[in-house]
């Protein structure tokens, strides 16, 4: 099975796609779309949303994970976020996909061992669980949602399955 995991920024959103058979994870690609600082919102958030759509078109994953919105300080920042991962969350959900949602917290203890892992630990970790990966920051943090999916998918069908 095929995943995406999507880490929203308005300026840099990372992807990383996985394949997930049984309990083998299995790095397919990753990147950042970049978004230009120039711009109204508008055409800032339109240009992202392409971004994300050339990617599912050509990565084709059967589900998303999306990193939830870290609140910030400044609220015009945090609000300016929230549509971008707005944005990308729509994108898979137009192409069909079921699309999943889990706190940055969450993502750095399914994959670090602790909810509060800074960035190079996310990295140093990916790069465990994918031998031979070496993502940078955004792409890093979007293959950790991937792979937390992938955990937490696995665990929630073996719960339905004992029901």
């Amino acid at each position: 099975m095929r995943l995406i995991g999507l880490d929203p920024g308005l300026r840099l959103t990372g992807w990383g796609v996985i394949e997930v058979e049984g309990n083998r994870l299995r790095h397919v690609a990753h990147g950042v779309v970049k978004v230009a600082t120039t711009g109204t919102l508008a055409e800032r958030l339109r240009d992202l949303f392409e971004g994300v759509v050339q990617v599912l078109e050509a990565q084709r994953p059967v589900e998303a994970a999306v990193e939830e919105t870290f609140v910030n300080v400044n609220p015009g920042s945090t609000l300016k976020l929230g549509q971008a991962r707005g944005v990308v969350m729509l994108a898979p959900a137009r192409a069909g996909l079921p699309v999943y949602e889990y706190a940055t917290n969450l993502v750095k203890k399914s994959v670090v061992g602790t909810g509060h892992a800074d960035k190079n630990q996310i990295a140093m970790m990916v790069g465990r669980l994918l031998p031979g990966v070496d993502a940078k920051q955004d792409a890093a943090d979007a293959l950790a949602v991937a792979i937390c999916h992938a955990h937490h998918r696995a665990t929630a069908r073996r719960i339905e399955a004992a029901l």
